[in-house]
């Protein structure tokens, strides 16, 4: 499992940290979208709306890499990983297969970590 979860992590911060630079400097081709993917996705970028998004893909894919502060990097990318599921499942299904990997990953790297997140599954504070 030790091996497993070493490989997701870095699989994950090579990931992120790739699309998150990619964010940044537009250095990988854009792939054909529904006509609603890319009008949705063009609203989000050009109101700046994906400037933090790339920032947090940019710092976690790091904070993975460097394996440094792990647990604080699953919490804040969660949200972006839920967020690109959500948007490949109602908008682009063809495009889901970075998502779908990079959720494997982040269970795998959760488990790993559950002891660091043992406080906010418990019933009662």
């Amino acid at each position: 499992m030790k091996i497993a979860t070493i490989i997701a992590r870095y699989l994950m911060g090579l990931l992120f940290t790739l699309f998150g630079l990619n964010g940044f400097f537009n250095f990988l081709p854009a792939t054909p979208m529904p006509s609603s993917a890319v009008q949705f996705f063009t609203i989000l970028v050009t109101s700046h709306y994906m400037l933090p998004i790339f920032l947090i893909q940019l710092a976690c894919g790091v904070l993975f890499l460097i394996n440094r502060y792990v647990p604080l990097a699953l919490t804040l990318i969660g949200p972006v990983i839920f967020n690109i599921l959500l948007f490949h499942i109602t908008m682009n299904p063809s495009g889901i297969v970075p998502g779908a990997i990079a959720t494997v990953c982040w269970l795998i790297v959760f488990a790993s970590v559950r002891p660091a997140f043992a406080g906010i599954f418990r019933q009662h504070a």
